[in-house]
């Protein structure tokens, strides 16, 4: 059945039928329960590709992920839960939530110029930015409505939403101070994802705050990954003397480190303090001892971002002035068993296993 159909059926024009599906105030309310229960029951659904030739509106909001961003899309439950809420509030208005995946073969910035070119969404969402993203530069020149997932060098004036790095690096480097460590290393990853230049920064910063010099021996680069965690944990024991404390980026880095750290019979919670940073705690707490680590309520997050998007997209078909929102999302520490190690600084820090 199609929309003349439809319109026969019920002794109405197809205007009326039009109107009636997309929720016009201009049809009364029997009227609309009428189309929309001949609709349900004829199986019926508007063809979207029609409406949006019509309205130059698509009903959708994308939302672009790397795949060569190492683990920062390899965190399934982190997306998920983000997504869900996402999507939540994007149902509200009848939008649909679009995933664009950027594969290893695929440069992002021509992938967003295809999503962009070919009109496939109303607004569109990015993420895993990078220190210079030229996304954003041309996201703004296109005067698409979009957010970007994470602070960047490029752009300005933009929305954007970011974890709050600086407030995880102050409570982290705070609870290490306060149990006696000072030489502290700082596992990051190689990629070029802002948030790894941030954490490092605001750690730095956190430590001269403390009367601390963060060495550049300590800040300890790898891929974001288990192998990279492991191969962390081999180069913290190589260091002479040894830190006696390490924060780590991101959990899964965390897992390969904790690896060689038993392999060498270095305990966390005992013999070294380790402190980890991740969306959703549940992966560190299955850590022996747990992980000490950081939450982030993501579904809230997800939600947040529906609200923002529609909002710009809504500025954007009235034609009114754009207004940004950036804004630092928080994160509460979760305290395990990994960070309770007590220093003394009349006691030497070992050197040797």
């Amino acid at each position: 059945m199609n929309i003349h159909d439809l319109a026969r059926h019920l002794n109405v024009s197809i205007g009326t039928v039009s109107r009636a599906l997309n929720g016009r105030t201009d049809v009364s309310d029997k009227t609309r329960q009428r189309v929309l229960d001949a609709a349900k029951a004829f199986g019926y659904s508007p063809n979207q590709s029609g409406r949006s030739l019509r309205s130059g509106t698509t009903g959708m909001v994308g939302f672009m992920i790397i795949a060569n961003r190492e683990r920062a899309v390899r965190g399934e439950s982190f997306f998920m839960t983000l997504f869900d809420g996402l999507q939540a509030s994007l149902a509200e208005r009848g939008l649909d939530l679009v995933i664009y995946y950027c594969g290893t073969d695929q440069h992002p910035d021509t992938y967003v110029r295809r999503i962009i070119e070919r009109r496939l969404v109303d607004g569109l969402i990015i993420s895993q930015t990078s220190k210079i993203d030229h996304r954003i530069d041309y996201l703004i020149d296109a005067k698409l409505p979009f957010i970007a997932f994470g602070r960047s060098d490029s752009g300005g004036g933009h929305s954007w939403v970011d974890l709050d790095f600086e407030g995880v690096a102050e409570q982290s480097i705070d609870l290490l101070f306060a149990q006696g460590h000072r030489r502290i290393a700082v596992a990051t990853t190689s990629d070029d994802v802002n948030f790894s230049h941030l954490y490092v920064e605001f750690c730095r910063k956190s430590l001269a705050a403390r009367g601390v010099h963060l060495d550049d021996e300590l800040i300890i680069s790898e891929s974001m990954s288990e192998a990279g965690g492991y191969r962390i944990g081999e180069k913290i024991l190589a260091l002479s003397p040894r830190p006696s404390a390490v924060v780590v980026v991101e959990n899964s880095m965390a897992i390969g480190l904790y690896t060689k750290l038993h392999e060498a019979r270095v305990l966390p919670g005992r013999d070294i303090a380790v402190v980890g940073f991740d969306q959703s705690p549940t992966q560190g707490l299955f850590l022996r001892p747990s992980l000490t680590q950081f939450h982030v309520a993501m579904s809230p997050l997800g939600h947040w971002m529906g609200e923002h998007i529609m909002s710009l997209i809504d500025t954007k078909q009235n034609g009114t002035s754009v207004i940004a929102a950036q804004k630092i999302w928080p994160m509460d520490i979760v305290l395990g068993g990994s960070s309770q190690v007590q220093m003394s600084h009349s006691i030497p820090i070992p050197t040797e296993l």
